[in-house]
């Protein structure tokens, strides 16, 4: 009769490797001690259902809950995880382990990837994995890193990456310390087979969460119309294409404007910066964003001048009649606005005869991500503000949802300026993902398309993330005309 259980005597044979750095953790090599059993529940995942999953923390592939599953490996494994390992593990650790059984089998294959983050959730005491994969190299990626912390208990920077091997399990600590990923793979022909889960217990006490403060806001340069006929592209100065962009963008609250730039100009913005040694900063912590900010004080000539035409009066009041909002004192307010289409009413009744007009509950809709603007509360006139970047991407980078998002959530109009990106496409990631809060469902993806506007209003309950750049954009060539970076400038507009 087949033993589906391999975790007799385990105490006796295994070989532990101990360390409190930067959080405690275990690895337990040959961790099963039956090479045909390890082999045979290997063959018993590959064979389950996966299903791919992703969003602005991962992309990979998983299976079902493991939590019933009947077959002979998959059953003795959970049974000797969860049954004698969890309570030798308890009185190793002092605590009393819940039975309850969390355990599921991930894939993750080239360009898979699990972002930073801390695996707490109510009940999770110890994590654990259990790797089955074929050799594998550093070189390969797919390798979990752990990330030391700063004063504010924020992740910092990866000090230690543990490389999968065959039968190798990893424990570690839940606690609010302990950050960690896994790296993307790299490797184009192997597949990181792994098996993962929690052990619940009660959890460690969190200390209170860090803040960030806000960024600075400011309102708009003194700079007429000169800037906008420098820089932009004539068509988008005619009044009658202002209101057909504007009736887009109230039908569908977003918008992209091409060739935005006039093409000398973008040519002079793009190859500067290029060539330019700007000051780049990478912008943290790895649980919220990686990418680079470039210092304002680094900015060639006319760099800064593309930045004040961003932050111009002029271009506020562009911004206004480009989307209806209220940028700018000039612009309409909505009461104006109702009076005008009232106004245009009468004198179209008087002119057929009609009657009976019942006004449109919902006249001044603004799509699915923008909020009826006729239906805010009514506030005091305040001051426009905006607040900008202009910021490097390549490999690797990212922005991340986090739980403080949706508190802090506002009305507010972004705007996304991208100025080189030659040969970008779709799959290398990079794109910037609106989704509503609390839903896995994608509103809207912007990509990144050279010398292109992107407009887009949302409300208090749409969020947004860049998603995570993958080893795909690395086989584009190095050369002048492509660095394997995008550059853009990114704007949040406030009425």
């Amino acid at each position: 009769m087949l033993n589906c259980n391999p975790l007799t005597a385990f105490s006796h044979r295994w070989g532990l490797e101990l360390d409190c750095h930067p959080f405690p953790h275990c690895i337990i090599r040959n961790f099963i001690q039956s090479d045909s059993f390890t082999e045979n529940l290997q063959r018993e995942l590959l064979d389950l259902n996966f299903h791919e999953k992703s969003n602005d923390l991962y992309k990979f592939n998983q299976s079902d809950d493991l939590k019933k599953r009947k077959e002979p490996h998959i059953t003795g494994l959970r049974a000797g995880l969860f049954g004698r390992f969890r309570s030798w593990l308890g009185e190793v650790l002092g605590i009393e382990l819940e039975p309850t059984v969390d355990i599921s089998c991930a894939k993750y294959q080239y360009t898979d990837v699990l972002l930073c983050h801390d695996d707490e959730l109510e009940g999770r005491r110890v994590a654990f994995i259990l790797y089955l994969v074929p050799p594998w190299e550093s070189s390969d990626g797919g390798t979990l890193d752990l990330f030391s912390t700063d004063d504010h208990f924020q992740p910092h920077s990866v000090v230690k990456s543990l490389v999968p091997s065959w039968n190798t399990l990893v424990l570690f600590e839940v606690s609010p310390i302990s950050f960690h990923q896994v790296a993307e793979v790299l490797s184009e022909d192997k597949c990181r087979l792994s098996l993962s889960g929690w052990f619940h217990g009660p959890s460690l006490e969190r200390p209170p969460r860090h803040i960030e403060p806000p960024f600075p806001r400011s309102p708009h340069l003194p700079r007429d119309e000169t800037l906008l006929l420098e820089w932009l592209n004539p068509l988008y100065l005619d009044v009658d294409y202002q209101s057909q962009v504007q009736q887009e963008f109230e039908d569908s609250s977003e918008i992209q404007l091409k060739n935005f730039l006039k093409e000398e100009k973008f040519k002079e913005v793009s190859e500067a910066l290029r060539s330019t040694d700007f000051q780049w900063t990478k912008q943290g912590p790895p649980n919220r964003r990686c990418y680079e900010v470039a210092s304002l004080e680094s900015f060639p000539q006319c760099v800064s001048a593309c930045w004040e035409l961003l932050c111009s009066e002029a271009f506020f009041l562009l911004l206004s009649n480009f989307t209806g909002l209220r940028l700018h004192y000039l612009s309409p307010s909505d009461e104006d606005r109702e009076e005008e289409k009232d106004q245009e009413y009468e004198e179209e009744r008087e002119a057929t005869g009609s009657s009976g007009y019942t006004p449109s509950a919902n006249k001044n809709n603004k799509g699915v991500l923008l909020v009826c603007v006729c239906a805010l509360p009514f506030k005091k006139p305040s001051t426009p503000v905006c607040v900008g970047e202009l910021r490097r991407w390549a490999h690797g980078d990212y922005t991340l949802l986090h739980d403080g998002d949706s508190s802090r959530a506002e009305y507010a109009l972004d705007l996304l300026l991208t100025l080189s990106c030659p040969d970008w496409q779709t799959e290398f990631g990079g794109f910037t993902s609106y989704v509503a809060n609390e839903e896995d469902e994608e509103l809207l993806m912007v990509y990144p398309e050279e010398n292109s506007l992107a407009l887009v209003y949302r409300d208090k309950e749409t969020l947004k993330f860049v998603k995570h750049i993958n080893h795909r954009s690395s086989t584009l060539p190095i050369g002048d005309s492509c660095r394997r970076a995008v550059y853009d400038f990114s704007f949040v507009y406030y009425e």
